[in-house]
């Protein structure tokens, strides 16, 4: 069953997710929303982690090829932050990268959830898709709140 690649994928996702968003909330951390916000959200994707567990026990998880995706972003491109207005704009840009892996990893494992009838399963993707939707909705609207200075002050 190929859903084991997925499981695998979301756990990694959420879990580069979260680190990824509390380096830039430490690393921009004289911008007070960005910092409690990315912890705030950051707590969210551990918690699709935790939730993940009993269902990775019951079907198992991957961690071939693709699965590795989102260490390779996280590696590439959130390790440590950028500085100053148009880091922080490239910051969020990666983040909002990042969370888009998730969401899109969750609407395909609902789909087999559903095919499953697996209704904790179900109750997760729908939970976790959410969270998702608002991490990508907080990173959008901050990052146009940046844009502006940062790409037109000198």
């Amino acid at each position: 069953m190929n859903l084991v690649i997925y499981l695998g994928l979301a756990r990694h996702a959420e879990q580069t997710l979260a680190e990824s968003l509390r380096t830039v909330g430490e690393g921009h951390a004289q911008h007070p929303d960005v910092l409690f916000t990315c912890r705030t959200l950051a707590g969210m994707s551990e918690e699709h982690v935790r939730r993940l567990s009993p269902i990775v026990d019951r079907y198992g998880a991957s961690s071939a090829g693709d699965v590795r995706e989102p260490e390779r972003l996280h590696a590439g491109g959130l390790a440590q932050v950028r500085s100053g207005p148009v880091g922080l704009l490239r910051d969020l840009q990666d983040l909002h990268v990042l969370g888009t892996l998730a969401q899109t990893t969750w609407t395909a494992v609902y789909q087999a959830a559903q095919a499953l009838r697996d209704t904790e399963l179900i109750e997760l993707c729908r939970h976790a898709s959410g969270h998702n939707s608002r991490q990508l909705s907080w990173l959008n609207t901050r990052l146009k709140a940046a844009a502006p200075q940062s790409l037109i002050a000198s």
